[in-house]
C-alpha cells in the first residue's frame, strides 16, 4: 500500500490553517485531484476525485479531530480506500506546520506507476503548496468546524 508523508509551513495563526483545512467543500479550491466533497454529516464526507483522468467516489469518515491539533479519516466505501491524517504544529504567533500523511490502495496501471515512481508525493507536495498559496492570499480566520471526534 502506498503511502505519503509531506509538510508545508504556513505563514497564518494554526487556528486560521486548521478552520480552513475543516471546510471540506472547500478542498477544490487548492486540491488538484478533488472535484467536490460533500460534508454529510459531522464526520461523514462524499468525494469525488478524479485520478489519470478516472472520475472515483468514496465516502470518508473523520476518526479523530482535536481543534488545532489533527484531522484523521479513513474511507468507508466505494472505489478508493485510502486513510490518512493532518497535524498542525504552532511554530510562531503567524507560522503553522502542516504535516500529511496519506495511506492507500494503488488500482490499476496508472495509479500503480505513478506510485512506483513517487509521483503521488509529488502530486501532494504540490496541493499542500497549493493551500499554503490560498491560506496565506485569504488571510482571514473563517471559522471551520471545531468539534471534537474520538473513535
Amino acid at each position: 500500500m502506498p503511502n505519503a508523508i509531506e509538510t508545508v509551513d504556513v505563514n497564518v495563526p494554526v487556528t486560521v490553517a486548521y478552520n480552513q483545512w475543516t471546510k471540506f467543500e472547500e478542498f477544490p479550491k487548492f486540491l488538484s485531484f478533488v472535484e467536490s466533497i460533500t460534508q454529510v454529516t459531522d464526520t461523514l464526507t462524499e468525494w469525488t476525485v478524479k485520478i489519470g483522468g478516472v472520475e472515483r467516489t468514496f465516502e470518508a469518515r473523520i476518526t479523530e479531530q482535536h481543534p488545532d491539533e489533527r484531522v484523521a479519516w479513513n474511507s468507508t466505501g466505494g472505489q478508493v480506500d485510502h486513510a490518512g491524517v493532518v497535524t498542525f504544529h504552532k511554530l510562531a504567533a503567524n507560522e503553522t506546520r502542516m504535516t500529511v500523511q496519506l495511506d492507500w490502495e494503488a488500482k490499476g496501471l496508472f495509479e500503480k506507476a505513478g506510485a512506483a515512481l513517487s509521483l503521488d508525493d509529488h502530486a501532494i507536495k504540490k496541493d499542500l503548496t497549493n493551500f499554503k498559496e490560498f491560506i496565506e492570499a485569504k488571510g482571514s480566520d473563517d471559522v471551520g468546524w471545531r468539534g471534537d471526534v474520538q473513535a
